[in-house]
C-alpha cells in the first residue's frame, strides 16, 4: 500500500472517531435531522475503517510469521504456507479497500424514488407493474428499509397503470439505480382465454431523493390545483378536495398526489416526486425537457427494448445487461434480486476503476 492511501485511511479513520464522538453529544442525539446526518456520514466511512483494520491486523500478522520463520527453521514449511496465505488475504483487503476509495455515485447513500408505469401489454401490463411493485416492497423489507406510497392508479382488475413510491434506507439508490428501464414479461395473461403467450413491458423510473435545500423552486413557478379524488376511498373521497397536482410552470412537469385524505400530506408527498424531477433535470448533461430525459431512462416502452425479461413458462430471469439468467422466477417476484443487483454494482465499479486508472 503506498503512502498516499495509507494517509487518505489515516484520515477516514480519525474523521470516523469523530463523527462517532459527535453522535455522542446530547444535542445532537435529540435533533433528528443531525442524527440522520452523521448516522449516515458514519455508515459511509464504516466499510472503509473496518478493512482498514483488517489491513493493519493482517499486516502485523505477516511480520510475526516472518520473523518466526527466520528463527524456527524446523517449521520453515508450514509457516511459508501461512504466509502465503495472509498475503492472498492482504491483496483481497487491499483491492477492496481501493473498491471503497473510488468515487461513487454521490446519490448512492440517498433514499429513492421509484415510478412504475405500464407500457405495452394493456391489462397485463398493469397486472404486472403491481408484481414489480411487490417485488421491491419485498426488496426492501430484506434490507430493513421503509415503504411510502406517493401516488397511484390502479385498473378495475388489480394492476397499477402508474404508481409512485419511495423506498427509505441508507443505501437504498445504490441498489435500486440499476432497476431503471424497460422489464419485458412474457407469461398467459389472466385475461387470455386461449392460452397464449403474451410479451408486455413495464417501464420503471428511479430518481434519488432530494432535499428542499438541493433545489430552488419558486414558488410563484408553480400552479397548484386541488380537486376531488378518483377510486377507491368511500364518501369521503367523494366528498372532499384533497387530491393535489403541482404543475411545475417553466418546465411543464406535473406531479399529481390524491392517496391521502389531507391535501396537505397529498401536497407534501408530490413535491417531494416534484424536487427529484426537477433535480433530474438540472443534472442532465443534455438539459432537455423533462420528457426527453424520463424517455432517455425509460425507453418508450416498446417490446423491442428491455432491460430485464421475466419468462414465466420457463421460470427464469434474465438480466440483459451483465448476462445472468436465473432459474428462480418464483423468488426473484418475492424480491431476492441481490445476484443481480450484485452483478450489477461490480460491473459499474469495474467501469469506475477502469476510468480512475
Amino acid at each position: 500500500m503506498d503512502d498516499t492511501t495509507r494517509a487518505r485511511l489515516e484520515a477516514a479513520k480519525a474523521h470516523y472517531h469523530e463523527v462517532q464522538e459527535v453522535l455522542s453529544d446530547p444535542q445532537v442525539a435529540s435533533n433528528p435531522e443531525l442524527l440522520r446526518k452523521y448516522a449516515q456520514e458514519l455508515a459511509e466511512w464504516e466499510d472503509v475503517v473496518n478493512h482498514y483494520a483488517s489491513y493493519l491486523s493482517l499486516s502485523e500478522e505477516l511480520e510475526t510469521l516472518k520473523e518466526m520463520a527466520r528463527e524456527e527453521t524446523d517449521e520453515r514449511g508450514w509457516l511459508e504456507q501461512e504466509m502465503d496465505k495472509t498475503r492472498q488475504q492482504l491483496d483481497r483487503v487491499e483491492q477492496e479497500i481501493q473498491r471503497l476509495l473510488t468515487p461513487s455515485d454521490p446519490n448512492d447513500s440517498k433514499n429513492v424514488i421509484m415510478e412504475i408505469r405500464a407500457g405495452a401489454g394493456g391489462e397485463e401490463a398493469a397486472l404486472f407493474a403491481a408484481d414489480l411493485f411487490r417485488l421491491y416492497v419485498r426488496y426492501a423489507e430484506r434490507h430493513g428499509w421503509k415503504t411510502e406510497l406517493l401516488s397511484v392508479n390502479e385498473t378495475d382488475i388489480g394492476g397499477y397503470k402508474e404508481i409512485i413510491f419511495m423506498i427509505e434506507g441508507t443505501g437504498a439508490y445504490s441498489h435500486l439505480k440499476f432497476e431503471r428501464g424497460v422489464h419485458r414479461v412474457q407469461r398467459v395473461p389472466v385475461t387470455e382465454a386461449g392460452g397464449r403467450i403474451h410479451t408486455s413491458t413495464v417501464t420503471v423510473a428511479v430518481l434519488p431523493e432530494v432535499e428542499e435545500v438541493e433545489v430552488n423552486i419558486d414558488p410563484d413557478d408553480l400552479r397548484i390545483d386541488t380537486m376531488r379524488s378518483s377510486g377507491a376511498g368511500g364518501q369521503h373521497v367523494n366528498k372532499t378536495e384533497s387530491a393535489v397536482r403541482i404543475t411545475h410552470i417553466p418546465t411543464g412537469i406535473v406531479v399529481s398526489c390524491q392517496d391521502e385524505k389531507s391535501q396537505l400530506k397529498n401536497r407534501d408527498k408530490a413535491m417531494k416526486v416534484l424536487r427529484a424531477r426537477l433535480k433530474n433535470l438540472y443534472d442532465s448533461t443534455q438539459a432537455k425537457e423533462i420528457a426527453d430525459e424520463r424517455r432517455q431512462q425509460v425507453g418508450t416502452g416498446d417490446r423491442s427494448e428491455r432491460i430485464r425479461t421475466y419468462n414465466f413458462p420457463q421460470g427464469r430471469v434474465t438480466d440483459h445487461r451483465v448476462g445472468i439468467t436465473l432459474h428462480q422466477l418464483e423468488e426473484v417476484l418475492d424480491g431476492d434480486i441481490e445476484e443481480i443487483i450484485s452483478a450489477l454494482q461490480a460491473q459499474e465499479q469495474e467501469e469506475r476503476l477502469q476510468h480512475e486508472s
